[in-house]
């Protein structure tokens, strides 16, 4: 797999992220991708020739190693890899659609822009950015859970007893350096875990600064008289916090018709 392709594919999503996308960026091809490619490729790729069982049964090491290995680490954490990185691709393909319509719309309106800055995390671009954060925590977290799920825990066992026909009996197999599987294991597990804390703390941040501009708008309507009286303060300002509610609930119903249009 080119795997140099896909980081150069995703290196122009650094624009549009935040600071902690760009974080969690650098953590998935510093610790994971090139420890996946450099190391963890080499440490697995004698784990079926170096597969001991202590017996000579033809087919019992086969049958053994399938059940003791569902399914390879390596395999695994490419698709995982694979999964956790088309979300941000998808938040790329958007912009790209956007500058292709500003582009459009800029040729039919004498150089009029439909977007100030097509990358702008606004309207139906920030709603595809937060849903690509979900999608990425909820891929790593499946992914870790699956991991454990198959070989009960994180752990790499020196020794695993097999009983599956057609083995004569209760058999012993060894795996090749298991100590440093194991380690492998526990640090891509806890490389994953640290994405998927960065991508909670990315939402965190996206939603806050949301939630102070919609804060900033509304108080920005309220406004005290040191002139007159202080019950015709308060009421001006319960008729200024109404009138801040209606026009926000009329922001909110403008922005669920954008996202909601096909043009977005």
């Amino acid at each position: 797999m080119n795997w140099s392709a896909l980081e150069s594919l995703l290196s122009g999503v650094n624009k549009y992220s935040t600071v902690f996308g760009r974080v969690w960026l650098s953590m998935v091809f510093v610790f994971r991708v090139m420890v996946f490619v450099v190391a963890a490729q080499r440490v697995w790729g004698d784990e079926s020739k170096d597969f001991v069982c202590n017996t000579r049964q033809p087919g019992c090491t086969n049958v053994c190693y399938d059940s003791i290995f569902p399914i390879s680490h390596i395999r695994l954490w490419a698709l995982q890899l694979i999964f956790v990185t088309c979300p941000s691709l998808m938040v790329m393909a958007h912009v790209k659609y956007r500058e292709g319509k500003d582009s459009k719309y800029a040729s039919q309106h004498q150089g009029s822009h439909l977007y100030a800055n097509p990358g702008k995390k606004r309207g139906g671009l920030w709603w595809t950015y937060l849903v690509s954060l979900i999608f990425k925590a909820v891929v790593d977290a499946a992914f870790l859970y699956i991991l454990y799920y198959i070989y009960h825990g994180y752990d790499m066992p020196r020794l695993s007893k097999c009983a599956l026909e057609p083995c004569p009996n209760t058999v012993d197999c060894y795996i090749s350096r298991p100590t440093e599987k194991k380690i492998f294991t526990i640090f891509m597990v806890v490389s994953s875990a640290i994405c998927i804390f960065m991508c909670i703390l990315e939402m965190f941040y996206l939603l806050g600064k949301r939630l102070q501009k919609l804060l900033k708008v509304r108080s920005s309507y309220i406004r005290v008289d040191p002139t007159i009286g202080s019950q015709q303060n308060i009421s001006r300002q319960k008729k200024a916090e109404e009138a801040a509610d209606t026009s926000l609930m009329y922001r909110l119903e403008m922005n669920a018709l954008y996202i909601s249009s096909p043009s977005v």
